[in-house]
C-alpha cells in the first residue's frame, strides 16, 4: 500500500518543530496530518471520525501553546490520534490498539504530552482544574510555574454528563486560570458560524474588549445599585445574544465563540488571546465536523466513530466472517421479542444506542426507548423510578461504564429492592480498547449487594433464557453480563424460558477433575476437558449460570465427588470464585483435601491486544485451565506439557 505524500509533516517530529513553521504553512500541515491519520487507522482500525474533526484544532493548539509545559488534556481520547502523530509517536502510529503498541486513548505512561489518561468521558475539566490549582500553589514557591496554561478539550457529547458541570461550577467559583475548548461537532447548540461570529469571537477575547468590560464594571460600581445591576445585565444580554454563551457565563466562565474549528485564520488569533489573558476560567466554543475531510466518514451516519480496518479509496471496512450473531444483537432481538408480549418493558441506554443494541429496540418501540446521554448515574435512578411504578426497565450499560453509577445501583436500586434489570455488555476483556474499557469489576461490585441476582450466559441460547428470566423476576434487581463479540454459533430457542434462580447445570460428566465455569469461558473449559482426557484425567464441566445466588447443591456435589475443582471466570478476583470458596469453607468442603483453584483476571491491568492474546495472558484460555489443573496435581512438568504453556497431547 502506498502511503500518502507528507513532505511537511515529515519535518515535524515534535510540537517544537511545528511551532517553527510559518503560519501560512499550517493549512498544508493539517491536510497532511489528516491524510496520515486516515491511512494509519485504515491499517489498525480504531476511532477515526473524532480525530478527523479536530485536525486543525490539534495543529492550532500545539502551535499556540507551549506543550508539554502547557498541559493539554483531551477528554475521552477518541480524538487523540492526530495529537499522537505530532507528539513524537508517528513512527508507532500503525501499532494503535495492537499488542505492545500505542494505546487507543491518551496514556500518561506513553508520553509526556499526555498529562492525563482518558477512556471514560467528562473527566478533563476536573483534572484540568486540579492541575491549574496545583500550578497556582506551586507559583507561591516558583513564580515561573504560574505562567503555565492548562487547556481541556471536551466534546459536546461529554458535556451531557453531570461531572463536567460539577467541574465547571467549581472552576467558576475558584476563579483559577483555566482554558476549556468545547468541541461542538453534533449538538448544534449555537447558530451557524461565519465571518461575523469569528469577528465577534476575536473581539470579545481580545485585551481591548476585556479592558473596556472591566472599566465598565468599575464605572457601574459607582452608580446607584439599581443602575449598576441594569448595566451588568445589559452587558450579559448583549454577549449572550451574540454568542449563546449565557449558560457558561452563569457558571463563572468567560465565554468566547462560536468559531469555525476548521479555519485556522479564526482559531489562531482567538487561542492567542485566551492564552495571553490573565483572567479566570475561559470557555472557547469551537464548531467542528466529525469525519471532516474523508468523504466516506462524512457520509456515514456515525461519521466513522469506530471502524475496523478499511480500504482508504472506498471506505469499505473489513470484518471477520462469522455465522454467529454478536451477543449484543442477541440481547436486542430477544428483548424486542419479550417486549412484543409485555408493554411494561422499557429500555434505557446512556449515549450508546448502537453499542448496546438498543437502536434496534428503538426502531421497534420508539416510545419505550430512552437514551439519556452520557449520564449513567441518571440512567440507573431513572430506571429505578420506572421500576417503582411497575414498569420493567432494562438498563443496558457497558460494564466499564456501570462503574460510574455504583452509588445509584446501591442506594437507589438495591436498598429499595427495585426490580431494575441490568444488561451488562462488554463484560470481561475487550481487546483493542484495553484496560480503560475492560469489564473486569462488575461481579465483585454487584455480588456484595444483598438481594442482587447475577447471571452470565455461556452462549447465545442461554442469553435468550436469561432475558426471559429477567423479565419474570420482580423481587429485586437482577443483572446479566455478556461479552463483546460473536457468540459460539448455537441455535437460539424460539422463545426464552425463565431459569430457576440460582441453579446451574452439568454439561459434561467426569470423575477426577471438575471445571466450574461462569459465563462464556464454558467453551474453553470444554476444550480443556478434552485436553485433560489426554492426560488420563476424567473431567466434569459445569456451567454455573448464576454468580449470585450460588447453586449450593451443585457446588457441594462437585467438591465431594472430585479430587480437583477449578473455578473459571472472566472477572476480577473477589467475585464469583471468592464467593464459591467462601461457601465451600463454611460447609467444611475444603477440609477433606479438595484441591481448589480460582482462575480470575490477574491483579493488574491488561493492556490492548487481541482478545485471544489477552485471555492467554490472563490464563483463562484452555491452555491456562489445563496448566492450572496439572499444577494442582503436581504434574506440570510431565511429558506432554510444553514449556511454552501449550499442552502436547500424547497419542
Amino acid at each position: 500500500m502506498t502511503r500518502p505524500s507528507t513532505p511537511l509533516l515529515d519535518t515535524v517530529h515534535e510540537p517544537a518543530d511545528l511551532r517553527r513553521l510559518p503560519e501560512d504553512r499550517l493549512g498544508q500541515l493539517a491536510d497532511e496530518l489528516r491524510a496520515e491519520t486516515i491511512d494509519a487507522v485504515s491499517v489498525t482500525g480504531g476511532h477515526l471520525g473524532a480525530g478527523l474533526g479536530v485536525v486543525e484544532l490539534t495543529v492550532a493548539l500545539h502551535y499556540v501553546f507551549d506543550t508539554p509545559n502547557d498541559r493539554l488534556i483531551w477528554d475521552v481520547g477518541h480524538q487523540c490520534y492526530p495529537h499522537k502523530i505530532i507528539t513524537g509517536r508517528r513512527d508507532r502510529i500503525r501499532t494503535l490498539r495492537q499488542g505492545g503498541g500505542l494505546a487507543g486513548f491518551t496514556n500518561r505512561a506513553e508520553s509526556e504530552y499526555d498529562p492525563f489518561g482518558a477512556g471514560h468521558s467528562s473527566t478533563s475539566i476536573s483534572a484540568g482544574l486540579g492541575m491549574a490549582v496545583a500550578r497556582d500553589l506551586e507559583a507561591e514557591k516558583k513564580p515561573d510555574a504560574g505562567m503555565r496554561n492548562v487547556v481541556c478539550v471536551i466534546g459536546d457529547g461529554a458535556m451531557s454528563a453531570g461531572m463536567a458541570y460539577e467541574a465547571m461550577n467549581n472552576a467558576g467559583a475558584m476563579d483559577s486560570r483555566l482554558i476549556v475548548i468545547l468541541n461542538d461537532n453534533d449538538m448544534s447548540i449555537a447558530p451557524p458560524v461565519g465571518a461575523m461570529s469569528a469577528y465577534l469571537a476575536r473581539l470579545i477575547s481580545g485585551r481591548t474588549y476585556r479592558s473596556l468590560r472591566e472599566t465598565a464594571k468599575q464605572l457601574a460600581q459607582g452608580l446607584p445599585k439599581f443602575f449598576g445591576q441594569k448595566a451588568a445585565r445589559a452587558e450579559e444580554f448583549a454577549r449572550g445574544f451574540w454568542t449563546g454563551g449565557t449558560l457558561f457565563e452563569e457558571l463563572g466562565f468567560y465565554y468566547v465563540g462560536p468559531i469555525d474549528g476548521h479555519n485556522l485564520d479564526h482559531l489562531l488569533p482567538v487561542l492567542r488571546n485566551v492564552r495571553d489573558a490573565q483572567t479566570g476560567p475561559v470557555l472557547v466554543h469551537v464548531v467542528t465536523r466529525k469525519g471532516k475531510g474523508y468523504p466516506p466518514a462524512e457520509a456515514s451516519a456515525d461519521k466513522y466513530h469506530g471502524v475496523q480496518r478499511f480500504d482508504v479509496a472506498t471506505g469499505t471496512q473489513s470484518k471477520a466472517a462469522s455465522n454467529a450473531p454478536s451477543y449484543t444483537r442477541v440481547f436486542a432481538e430477544a428483548l424486542i421479542d419479550e417486549a412484543g408480549r409485555d408493554d411494561r418493558i422499557v429500555a434505557i441506554n446512556a449515549a450508546m444506542p448502537a453499542g448496546t443494541g438498543l437502536d434496534l429496540f428503538g426502531q421497534a418501540f420508539p416510545e419505550r426507548t430512552f437514551d439519556v446521554g452520557i449520564a449513567e448515574q441518571h440512567a440507573v435512578t431513572f430506571a429505578a423510578g420506572l421500576a417503582a411504578e411497575g414498569y420493567k426497565p432494562f438498563c443496558a450499560i457497558y460494564s466499564t461504564f456501570l462503574q460510574r453509577a455504583y452509588d445509584q445501583v446501591v442506594h437507589d436500586v438495591a436498598i429499595q429492592r427495585l426490580p431494575v434489570r441490568f444488561a451488562i455488555d462488554r463484560a470481561g476483556l475487550v481487546g483493542a480498547d484495553g484496560a480503560t474499557h475492560a469489564g473486569a469489576y462488575d461481579i465483585p461490585m454487584l455480588g456484595c449487594l444483598p438481594g442482587m441476582v447475577i447471571m452470565a450466559p455461556s452462549d447465545e441460547a442461554e442469553l435468550v433464557h436469561m432475558i426471559a428470566t429477567a423479565v419474570a423476576h420482580d423481587e429485586g434487581p437482577i443483572a446479566f453480563r455478556y461479552p463483546r463479540g460473536e457468540g459460539v454459533g448455537v441455535e437460539r430457542p424460539a422463545r426464552g424460558m425463565p431459569l430457576d434462580i440460582g441453579r446451574g447445570r452439568v454439561v459434561r460428566e467426569g470423575t477426577t477433575v471438575a471445571l466450574l465455569s461462569l459465563g462464556t469461558r464454558l467453551a474453553a473449559c470444554l476444550d480443556a476437558a478434552e485436553q485433560l482426557a489426554g492426560f488420563g484425567l476424567s473431567t466434569t464441566v459445569a456451567d454455573a449460570r448464576f454468580a449470585k445466588p450460588l447453586d449450593r447443591d451443585l457446588l457441594l456435589r462437585l467438591a465431594r465427588e472430585h479430587e480437583v475443582l477449578v473455578i473459571v471466570e472472566e472477572g476480577a478476583a473477589g467475585g464469583f470464585g471468592a464467593a464459591v470458596l467462601h461457601l465451600l469453607a463454611e460447609a467444611g468442603a475444603l477440609e477433606r483435601g479438595l484441591k481448589v483453584r480460582a482462575l480470575t483476571l490477574p491483579d493488574r491491568f491488561i493492556e490492548q491486544n487481541s482478545p485471544a492474546a489477552q485471555l492467554a495472558e490472563a490464563g483463562l484460555d484452555a491452555g491456562g485451565i489445563v496448566r492450572s489443573v496439572l499444577a494442582s496435581l503436581g504434574r506440570g512438568e510431565e511429558p506432554g506439557f510444553g514449556a511454552d504453556g501449550k499442552t502436547r497431547l500424547r497419542g
